[in-house]
């Protein structure tokens, strides 16, 4: 008789979290599927944009592995953390945001460097010989210039820039010897802790790029480069707004990079506006909107450091090719516009990233935090 009266209690009980729950308003629809990503990826993977994934370590798309992120998805890395996800020599990665729906990569800290960030690494050439990425270790370069690692669109990275060790620090999305395979269209890095988006050699293009509130570079590009950028908007970076290198441990090294830059915004900087840096290399550049540099820098919007023989040479040589500039707000004490020997030409409504200044159109909605 006391069982049969228990019985009816807990019934009576589910009966009421029963009708308890049927009020409840927007309930959150059950998902099934593991959502946590870690280890080795080595299968094709496609994600579901319905599922909030929780990064937690190194996630490794490993060669002959395909990544698929639909548009909408968004992950989100634990925390002051060494979370990051890289992509291996013959790994492939399909990022499928759109405007209204972007991929969007984020940290469950709102605060810059509580996350790696965003890692690819091919077999394309650069000029320090095959290396291994700077955080992962992951093999990088070589000789396919065509080599395809897959296709970005739509992606915004955020919160990125993990100190990994002393000298090693991620950046929000690092291209390490990437090949022209490779499809790189509308990426933005928001808030990240180091560069914003850096090229580490390789052939990779790269358009529609944004980089904000980077507390190093805004874009930076280096050790034989050998791409073009098209509509590249950096805004209020700590350092360089951009950064074009050639190599660091020799100057003059080959293949030398040969980038080729058109339609930048670079706005807001703390140093150096444009840092035609460690040999500069080969650099074309149109259609560039440039200043905001703080009052009393008394630097060259165009700058090359004086010791720096390889840049004065590519200087020298006609190397650095500057036309259609306009410069705004460049600050008091500021007058400087590229360093002596160096020559450009203006031209005061150049449109820049599109918008001379300000954002631009392409970039709305879809590349800054919500």
């Amino acid at each position: 008789m006391k069982k049969l009266s228990l019985l009816f209690l807990a019934a009576l009980m589910f009966g009421f979290v029963s009708c308890k729950d049927d009020k409840d308003e927007d309930p959150k629809p059950v998902v099934q599927g593991s959502n946590t990503l870690t280890g080795d990826l080595s299968e094709n993977k496609t994600l579901d944009a319905a599922i909030e994934y929780q990064l937690n370590g190194a996630f490794i798309v490993k060669a002959g592995a395909t990544l698929t992120i639909p548009a909408g998805t968004k992950i989100v890395a634990k925390g002051n953390t060494t979370s990051y996800i890289a992509v291996a020599q013959g790994g492939k990665i399909m990022v499928n945001g759109t405007a209204e729906k972007p991929v969007v990569m984020t940290s469950s800290v709102k605060e810059t460097g509580t996350w790696g960030g965003l890692v690819i690494c091919g077999k394309a050439p650069v000029n320090t010989g095959v290396g291994k990425a700077e955080v992962s270790d992951l093999p990088y370069g070589g000789s396919d210039a065509n080599d395809n690692s897959g296709s970005i669109k739509y992606l915004r990275v955020e919160y990125t820039g993990y100190i990994y060790t002393e000298e090693k620090q991620f950046n929000g999305v690092t291209f390490f010897g990437v090949g022209s395979g490779t499809t790189v269209d509308y990426v933005s890095s928001y808030m990240g802790n180091d560069d914003g988006l850096e090229f580490f050699g390789g052939t990779v293009n790269a358009s529609h790029i944004v980089s904000i509130g980077s507390n190093d570079d805004g874009i930076d590009f280096a050790d034989g480069w050998a791409g073009t950028g098209n509509y590249w908007y950096s805004k209020d970076s700590k350092k360089s707004g951009i950064e074009g290198s050639n190599n660091g441990a020799n100057g003059s090294a080959t293949p030398m990079t040969n980038a080729t830059v058109k339609n930048v915004t670079v706005i807001g900087m703390g140093e150096k506006p444009w840092f035609l840096k460690e040999g500069a290399g080969k650099q074309t550049i149109d259609n560039l909107v440039i200043g905001g540099l703080k009052d009393g820098k008394g630097q060259a919007y165009f700058f090359t450091d004086s010791k720096d023989t390889d840049a004065a040479a590519r200087v020298k040589a006609g190397d650095i090719k500057i036309t259609n500039v306009a410069f705004v707000d460049m600050g008091t004490g500021n007058d400087k516009k590229a360093v002596d020997g160096l020559s450009f030409t203006e031209k005061t409504d150049a449109t820049g990233a599109g918008n001379g200044k300000d954002e631009p159109t392409w970039a709305k909605g879809w590349s800054t935090a919500e």
